[in-house]
């Protein structure tokens, strides 16, 4: 019989972001400044917020994020969202951030947080969120 892999050996959602981290983006020790990771991350939320929003949206909330594994020079970012909850005009969009690493290609998860959105209209308003076909 073979064995399942763990929740947490695999990421959740969809990729949606991809991107080599470049020497640019270090702090003084050589990691990657932790900004240029969640800049990431709200850019794939926004992504994936204003695919279901079909429109505009703003990020309003990050929930707490931890910071699990530095991510390097020459790592491949992945960024992976998954749609939570769906509120009258707000869409919150669960997050995680993996690290291929360079060279070895080893996949690990250096980071994840739920942040929420709001989608607005031409005057940036909040507005409903559509429903999808399946909904109703």
């Amino acid at each position: 019989m073979s064995e399942q892999p763990q929740i947490s050996d695999q990421p959740r959602g969809e990729l949606t972001v991809r991107l080599m981290a470049m020497p640019a983006d270090t702090n003084a020790n050589g990691d990657i400044f932790g900004g240029w990771v969640l800049s990431q991350m709200d850019q794939a939320g926004g992504i994936a917020a204003a695919e279901r929003a079909q429109g505009r949206v703003v990020t309003i909330a990050v929930e707490a994020m931890t910071f699990i594994r530095p991510v390097k020079v020459g790592d491949v970012l992945c960024v992976y969202t998954a749609v939570d909850n769906i509120g009258r005009s707000s869409i919150k969009i669960h997050i995680e951030a993996w690290a291929r690493r360079f060279r070895i290609h080893l996949r690990e998860k250096v980071t994840d947080a739920t942040f929420t959105f709001v989608a607005i209209d031409e005057n940036g308003r909040p507005r409903p969120v559509p429903p999808l076909a399946a909904d109703g």
